[in-house]
């Protein structure tokens, strides 16, 4: 379990830095710089879902047709999937070049804010495309249990966009100075640079994946199937996230600054573990399900999370006790910090849940199970998210306390759905029924 979910690690460390570093070079422009990330960030999570959605569907069939060693349909579903990727990037792109401005501008920001944030946001989406394959390529890959060479593609491509970052923003050396903008095309050439270089490997002796010409509706038809649900959970969390920032700018601009820069340092710290360990509960789940063992696959899913819950909860702790000295690196305005350290504790007390949830999640996944997550967020997000944020905060007037207690209690709720569906077992059967539907052989081993 270890082995295969630490180079995932390794690789989220360096992701969430990446965009760390966006927010932390936008602080030292101004709050409004750091809203206007932080807001632009809210679309750019869309294409990242979608993204993760099919690249959901490729690892799920990539892991257990390698289980079974059926390699025609594991090189089919995997090419089908990067064509489902390119081709639901080009809206965003298109929609990065018309809608930027008035994207930013309904969330009720402020006038600098929704200048910054369109230019951020319109160079971001361009490069969609390229994102959707760096992702679904990615997946792919570790389906096969090869977890280490997505981690070197993405870890050189994510240390040049960290440097082009600072040198652009700053105008450092040769660089031109372009303060916000410069950020957005340092994160547009990382991207460009990674889907290139995947596709090179993909194609190159050196991964067991091949491209060929997708000619299975089958295939096509599971990778929607199951990649459907987890794009509905990105649109849920868009929806969500409008009146939840909405809420908080109603606050104040520092209130929105702050809640951005709590987020990051969760997501900078403690969420790349649950990610990797997520990633390896779905793929070693996949692959047993693939060799005909749905009782291993169900024992493996139950002991990542115990380890996600050890280390992860561990961690939480912490975050939560050095919150001030770590919020300060983003930003020395004494209000915004006051509410960071506010957020960024929240998250540090939700830690243990986000983990136990991420991974219960994946092991569903690698059965080809990715309803219940959906259901866990649309849930989650309307009636404690938004709802304790809004009836607490806003009705009740206690303030920003009330987003602090509805996003401990959003993931707290997700778990009660995701694990009960996840003790039925149900999720079993669906994998091996999907597997059966396009022709993969179950492989030794029926438990």
């Amino acid at each position: 379990m270890f082995d295969l979910s630490w180079p995932v690690m390794a690789e989220q460390v360096l992701r969430t830095l990446m965009r760390t570093t966006d927010l932390i070079v936008a602080g030292f422009f101004s709050p409004a710089a750091v809203a206007a990330v932080g807001l632009a960030d809210i679309y750019g999570r869309l294409p990242l879902w979608l993204g993760l959605g099919v690249g959901d569907g490729a690892i799920a069939l990539s892991s257990q047709d390698t289980g079974s060693g059926d390699v025609a349909n594991r090189n089919e579903a995997v090419s089908s999937a990067l064509l489902l990727g390119i081709l639901a990037g080009i809206p965003f792109a298109l929609f990065g070049l018309v809608g930027s401005f008035w994207a930013i501008e309904i969330l009720g920001a402020e006038a600098e804010t929704v200048r910054l944030g369109g230019l951020y946001l319109a160079i971001i989406l361009l490069t969609a495309p390229a994102y959707h394959v760096t992702m679904i390529a990615a997946r792919s890959i570790q389906g096969t249990g090869d977890t280490r060479t997505p981690m070197y593609i993405n870890a050189v491509a994510n240390v040049i966009n960290i440097g082009l970052t600072v040198s652009l923003a700053f105008g450092l050396g040769p660089f031109p100075e372009l303060s916000i903008v410069g950020i957005a095309v340092a994160t547009a050439i990382g991207d460009t640079l990674a889907a290139v270089t995947f596709l090179v490997v993909i194609h190159s002796s050196w991964s067991e994946l091949a491209l060929v010409r997708p000619t299975r509706l089958v295939i096509v038809k599971q990778l929607i199937v199951i990649s459907a649900p987890r794009v509905a959970e990105g649109v849920t969390e868009l929806i969500a996230e409008f009146p939840f920032n909405a809420i908080l700018l109603a606050f104040g601009t520092e209130v929105n600054a702050a809640y951005h820069i709590g987020r990051r340092v969760y997501q900078q710290l403690s969420s790349p573990l649950s990610r990797g360990y997520g990633t390896a509960a779905n793929i070693i789940s996949g692959q047993a399900l693939g060799r005909g063992q749905p009782g291993e696959a169900y024992f493996d899913g139950l002991a990542a999370a115990a380890m996600a819950t050890l280390t992860v909860g561990s961690l939480g702790v912490g975050i939560f006790l050095a919150a001030e000295w770590v919020v300060m690196l983003f930003t020395r305005d004494p209000e915004t910090i006051e509410y960071a350290v506010g957020f960024a504790r929240a998250y540090a007390i939700a830690t243990v849940l986000i983990a136990l949830y991420v991974v219960l999640a994946g092991a569903l996944r690698g059965g080809s199970e990715t309803r219940p997550p959906f259901v866990a967020k649309v849930s989650g997000a309307v009636v404690f998210l938004l709802g304790i944020t809004y009836v607490f905060g806003v009705s009740l007037e206690y303030g920003v306390v009330a987003a602090y207690v509805a996003i401990v209690a959003d993931f707290a709720w997700r778990n009660v759905v995701v694990g009960a569906v996840y003790l039925q077992k149900g999720w079993l059967e669906r994998g091996m029924a999907m597997m059966h539907e396009r022709g993969s052989q179950l492989g030794d081993g029926e438990d």
